[in-house]
């Protein structure tokens, strides 16, 4: 697992021993990164279940501004992979519940443009998620929420704010969703 390109292109990513964390495959990522392409640069992301930041380590390498990493069990192996990429300057980490953290950041008034969601699969996490992002102002204006699930998890939870503008399916095991605000909510 590596950064596939920008600033910190080919640094290696160190992942935790087990099956417990499951990074978001290089040919995902690739595919991820060329729909989102230059809506990246210049923006405050938050890496939610981060796992080895991945994806919020790509976004900082392609020109995103700064990174919050919220995991419960990696931020040790998320440092190390921000310092190995040369990108701890514009990282935070913070371990612990991802609720809790997102109660924690909006306290702080952090605001983000872009959200990974990537939760361990088949547990209702990402729903649950994408519904307490829809009703919390810690997303910018123009803010955009990718969440990779499971290929089978099909259904939607009900949104207000954001909807569905892409979904992509990798396979029979991964799918990839970007939500944005309504233009409505605009």
């Amino acid at each position: 697992m590596r950064i596939i390109t920008g600033k910190a292109r080919g640094a290696r990513l160190k992942a935790p021993k087990g099956l417990s964390t499951r990074p978001t495959s290089d040919r995902v990522k690739e595919s991820l990164f060329s729909i989102l392409g230059g809506r990246v640069v210049g923006r405050r992301v938050l890496d939610l279940f981060a796992g080895t930041g991945s994806l919020g380590l790509e976004a900082l390498s392609r020109g995103a501004e700064y990174a919050v990493f919220v995991d419960r069990a990696t931020d040790n192996i998320l440092r190390d992979n921000a310092e190995h990429a040369h990108l701890a300057d514009a990282v935070r980490v913070m371990r612990g519940d991802v609720f809790a953290s997102l109660s924690r950041l909006d306290a702080e008034g952090e605001r983000f443009d872009l959200v990974f969601c990537d939760p361990p699969y088949a547990k209702g996490l990402w729903e649950r998620t994408l519904i307490e992002l829809d009703a919390s102002p810690i997303l910018s204006r123009d803010a955009m929420v990718v969440v990779e699930c499971g290929g089978d998890e099909k259904s939607l939870p009900p949104l207000s704010r954001l909807s569905l503008v892409r979904e992509e399916h990798y396979g029979h095991t991964t799918l990839v969703r970007i939500f944005a605000a309504r233009e409505d909510d605009v």
